[in-house]
């Protein structure tokens, strides 16, 4: 009965659960988020321009008030306002004519090569190509609706082919990218994981990330757990601490540095707070944010916690830890029945908590860990937002080519790059590549 009332009242505020499960009754939970925009956040104001392209003059024919003409009266000063609009869009057809000469010494008739990319007698060029990638692989707009843009906009009416073959040159074209995004989340001090569901050929597979704040790399698997991650190649050969939300496979790697996010820990804290009434759970809370608090206050002048610090506020976890088992005892073994009881909510979390204390305080002694998995789990719901708009992935090749090319995506975006313009030069055989550098930046 416990247990299906648990059931009952968990949400996406109080557990792991998404945001849709929650239905027309949106939980009203208190926001752990600060008010007002978040920190690092810019904002966009538009300003005017120096040089504008154009330039109208609105001439004053008369007095207002005694009607005098003023069409010879000199110009004393001008107040500006700027217009920001798109000129109407069409498209512009560069017609390759390749020369034919004809030997006089041999007779041998020879003609000029087209371009490289020039193949065909009629074509679209790299720009409505890139267009359509992005379109269909950045905003997630349907096949269908993508060849509607073309139309509205510029005349023209791309079939679902051109956009489909983009995407599979496109994806062709950014390997090089994503193999040395793979070998730099190999060589980062701090990585984010993460993995969720994907419908596949409507079959579940698991789509899994591995990201820094500059770095994005996306892989579709069969499995989820070990077996993947195996396969996939990163994990078995990173030597760093590996950020993620204490599924028991990323601790298969028991040779590497682990930090769990706790933003599920406050999650599950506040659910035994509000379903069973502990108040150790709220202590924990406030614990957690302080420690946070007071690395973010720190971090701005210094790379560490004074050691002494350190002491007390591990001093005050491990407080917190003795009072809620204290509170949460073992429970009895039910005579006949055989391996471990099944634990209360609050026990399991306690003793998680308890067993993982260094990789829940992780954040508090290496500044370079962050106190979550959100960046991974960032990543991970714009995978989830495509899936909501196609349903599923008809085969596994569409799949394979939109993961390299979001990822490829990410991480363009994440260093500064315009997206359209990455996916260009990508198409044009020069795709970004992050650079060495891009990948052990700090988490803040």
């Amino acid at each position: 009965m416990q247990a299906q009332q648990d059931s009952l009242n968990k949400n996406s505020k109080n557990s792991s659960k998404p945001p849709s499960s929650d239905g027309f009754k949106k939980p009203r939970t208190k926001s752990l988020r600060k008010n007002g925009g978040q920190k690092g956040h810019k904002g966009h104001t538009l300003e005017p321009s120096e040089k504008p392209d154009h330039t109208e003059v609105h001439k004053v024919g008369q007095c207002a008030v005694c009607g005098v003409t003023l069409e010879d009266t000199e110009v004393v000063g001008y107040q500006k306002r700027q217009v920001f609009d798109i000129p109407p869009i069409q498209l512009e057809v560069t017609e390759h004519q390749a020369e034919v000469k004809i030997c006089s010494c041999c007779g041998t008739v020879n003609t000029a090569s087209f371009p490289h990319d020039v193949t065909a007698s009629v074509q679209y060029g790299s720009r409505v190509k890139a267009l359509a990638v992005y379109l269909n692989n950045y905003q997630f707009i349907p096949l269908e609706r993508i060849s509607e843009f073309f139309e509205d906009v510029v005349g023209h009416r791309p079939s679902e082919a051109i956009t489909l073959q983009a995407n599979t040159t496109c994806a062709e074209s950014v390997k090089p990218a994503n193999e040395a995004i793979k070998e730099q989340l190999i060589n980062a001090d701090v990585v984010n994981f993460d993995e969720t569901g994907l419908q596949v050929e409507n079959k579940l597979n698991w789509l899994h990330v591995a990201c820094t704040p500059n770095l994005t790399y996306y892989t579709v698997h069969q499995k989820r757990g070990g077996e993947a991650m195996d396969s996939i190649g990163i994990l078995p050969e990173f030597g760093g601490t590996a950020v993620h939300d204490h599924w028991s496979p990323y601790f298969g790697y028991d040779y590497l540095k682990h930090a769990l996010c706790n933003a599920h820990h406050l999650r599950d804290l506040i659910f035994v707070y509000e379903q069973y009434g502990q108040e150790w759970a709220e202590k924990m809370i406030l614990c957690l944010i302080d420690i946070k608090e007071e690395v973010d206050l720190v971090r701005q002048y210094s790379d560490h916690l004074d050691p002494e610090k350190i002491k007390v506020y591990e001093a005050r976890y491990g407080k917190i830890i003795k009072t809620g088992l204290e509170r949460n005892p073992p429970p009895p073994k039910e005579p006949g029945k055989r391996g471990r009881a099944k634990q209360s909510p609050p026990k399991n979390l306690l003793d998680r908590l308890k067993e993982h204390k260094q990789e829940v305080l992780a954040f508090m002694h290496d500044f370079n860990v962050p106190f979550d998995n959100n960046l991974a789990e960032l990543d991970i719901r714009m995978m989830k937002v495509k899936q909501k708009v196609s349903g599923t992935f008809r085969t596994a090749d569409g799949a394979d080519a939109f993961c390299s090319i979001r990822g490829y995506i990410s991480t363009a975006r994440k260093n500064g790059c315009r997206v359209l313009d990455a996916i260009h030069d990508a198409l044009s055989g020069s795709p970004f590549i992050p650079s060495v550098g891009s990948m052990g930046l700090t988490q803040g």
